[in-house]
């Protein structure tokens, strides 16, 4: 039986004057405490890279700058979040919005790619695609352009029993449809889910 027990998160904040605040989170009190800087740094690089997304993209001015984060998973040692970062620029039409996501095994130490939640050799790109694809249409979700694939390392999060992939602003949908999600059932895709990974860890039923 594994610990079941909740990652304990603290909270860190970075400003950068008066409209700009980056939240973020921290692991604490992890036995392993190489571990726990491992995480802790693979959220603070990842939290950096979103600043410097935002402050490249655009040539003018930062006028404004919200970090914040989610915590979607946080049981079976399990943690997944995300990270969001808003940022204005100065004469900009809108602001725009990043999400990351990263998934922690704690059990197991290990920082997972999508692909590393899959048995080997296991068409997962077709099987979440193929998913996706009936998803859009069931929901009737306008698009800029056909849907044919999702990206092998596709922006994804676990949430309790569903693997939730997602796509980025003007990914796949126009601006104002927001941030396109498609939570896919872990018995959906039970047969080609890797069974010692987190997934499996979350098909269990206790």
């Amino acid at each position: 039986m594994f610990e079941t027990l909740p990652v304990q998160i603290g909270t860190s904040i970075i400003r950068g004057g008066p409209n700009q605040t980056v939240v973020f989170p921290q692991v604490i009190g992890v036995q392993n405490g190489q571990w726990e800087h491992t995480v802790n740094r693979a959220i603070v690089q990842q939290t950096q890279q979103l600043i410097n997304e935002q402050v490249g993209n655009m040539p003018t001015t930062v006028e404004e700058m919200i970090g914040t984060y989610e915590i979607k998973n946080n049981q079976r040692q399990v943690l997944s979040l995300s990270l969001s970062n808003y940022t204005y620029h100065y004469h900009a039409a809108h602001g725009m919005t990043y999400i990351k996501s990263l998934t922690f095994d704690m059990k197991n130490q290990k920082n997972y790619d999508l692909k590393d939640l899959f048995k080997p050799g296991s068409d997962y790109v077709k099987r979440l695609s193929d998913n996706i694809k009936a998803q859009i249409k069931r929901r009737n979700i306008q698009l800029l352009g056909e849907f044919t694939s999702i990206k092998p390392n596709q922006d994804f999060y676990i949430a309790d029993k569903a693997l939730v992939i997602y796509f980025q602003l003007y990914e796949i949908t126009p601006y104002a449809y927001g941030f396109p999600m498609f939570p896919i059932s872990v018995y959906d895709i039970q047969d080609i889910i890797d069974e010692n990974g987190p997934l499996g860890r979350m098909a269990i039923n206790n």
